[in-house]
């Protein structure tokens, strides 16, 4: 009864960190905010509804660690796809509502070439 009151509430909150993260990307004005919301929110999304399948399978069977490596390699992938995402957008000049700082180009320009 208790595992299943958390499991709920995980699901609960893991679905409004996911719908936060959804509106994120569709209501906000430009690319770079656009980028937060599935590598932010979504991923803590999913992350506790990953913890929720592994609550809830562990109490009714063995203890569940497939869920668990799921999260790791989401936590793992998320950030870095979206910083190679944000290093492209920069060097492909897409326009933003706040100007990219000087040091920050000069900086993606010295890592990965002009």
């Amino acid at each position: 009864m208790l595992i299943d009151l958390l499991v709920a509430l995980l699901i609960l909150v893991s679905a409004l960190f996911s719908l936060a993260g959804s509106v994120g990307l569709a209501r906000l004005p430009d690319f770079y905010m656009r980028l937060h919301g599935p590598s932010k929110s979504t991923t803590l999304g999913v992350g506790g509804m990953l913890l929720a399948s592994m609550l809830y399978f562990s109490a009714r069977e063995d203890l569940s660690l497939k869920e668990l490596l799921i999260a790791a390699f989401l936590f793992v992938v998320a950030p870095v796809a979206a910083h190679l995402l944000s290093c492209a957008a920069v060097r492909r000049d897409v326009p933003s509502g706040v100007a990219v700082p000087d040091e920050l180009r000069r900086s993606i320009e010295r890592h990965f070439g002009q």
